[in-house]
């Protein structure tokens, strides 16, 4: 692996571990009927509550779940720390600069797909996203890039000048719900998260996680931040999301010190 061009001073790194909650699919609960309730405005706050450090929204071209008028208020009715998802595309930077969010990762999309299918490749799109992220850089947004865990992808996301990198955590996850967690890839997920720290970029880690895996996941480290969110609002059906959110809170927080 070449040295990065544009390697940074190694972020600090300690022992506490900030939890994002995605509230994209009380969005979708309150799409499939229409009108306003569940809340996302609503579900963020109690979540915030409750123990979440961020709460994230992918706003998404076909708008499934999350509308504008949620980033909206969320943006500006709220003080909550907000990290939007989005495409690269000239339409959602052009929202995300007239409602500058804490930060943005941006993810790829596909119309058809249930929900991100993996990593946005930053190899392959590397002078196109350079000029993307630079343009968001430039109005004060810090960025991420939601990849695989790949060092390659990880040094293509420092080099496009993105502030960190959301590692694409699924393929584990999958192999620990069949109970037969995969330590390769859990390997893989730790050499990229060193190689990100090591370089200069946060790194943080997502989809797919539930309280077994995000416990595991939050041993590595060099990964400040866990994205959570289907899981939770499916659990918060059960139990509630302000139980659910606490409990995810103190496991991953358990798990950091232990």
């Amino acid at each position: 692996m070449n040295n990065p061009k544009n390697k940074r001073k190694t972020p600090n790194l300690d022992s506490s571990i900030r939890l994002g909650v995605n509230v994209d699919h009380v969005g979708t609960l309150r799409n499939a009927r229409g009108g306003s309730h569940p809340d996302p405005f609503l579900a963020a706050h109690v979540a915030a509550e409750a123990g979440a450090d961020i709460i994230t929204v992918h706003l998404r071209e076909d708008r499934r779940h999350i509308l504008d008028d949620d980033v909206s208020r969320l943006i500006h009715e709220s003080n909550l720390s907000i990290n939007m998802e989005m495409a690269a595309t000239e339409e959602m930077a052009s929202i995300a600069i007239t409602n500058p969010p804490s930060a943005i990762c941006l993810v790829p999309e596909q119309r058809q797909e249930l929900t991100t299918e993996g990593g946005l490749d930053v190899v392959g799109q590397l002078p196109y996203l350079t000029k993307f992220i630079g343009s968001l850089s430039e109005a004060g947004i810090k960025v991420t890039t939601f990849v695989d865990p790949d060092e390659q992808q990880v040094e293509a996301s420092l080099n496009a000048g993105a502030n960190a990198v959301e590692l694409h955590v699924g393929t584990y996850c999958e192999s620990y719900d069949r109970g037969h967690a995969s330590q390769n890839e859990f390997k893989r997920v730790v050499s990229a998260s060193r190689y990100a720290t090591n370089n200069g970029l946060e790194c943080h880690a997502g989809h797919g996680l539930n309280y077994g895996s995000a416990a595991i996941i939050a041993k590595i480290g060099q990964i400040t931040e866990l994205n959570i969110g289907h899981f939770l609002i499916g659990e918060a059906v059960f139990t509630g999301l302000g139980d659910v959110v606490t409990k995810m809170r103190r496991v991953i927080d358990l798990a950091r010190t232990s």
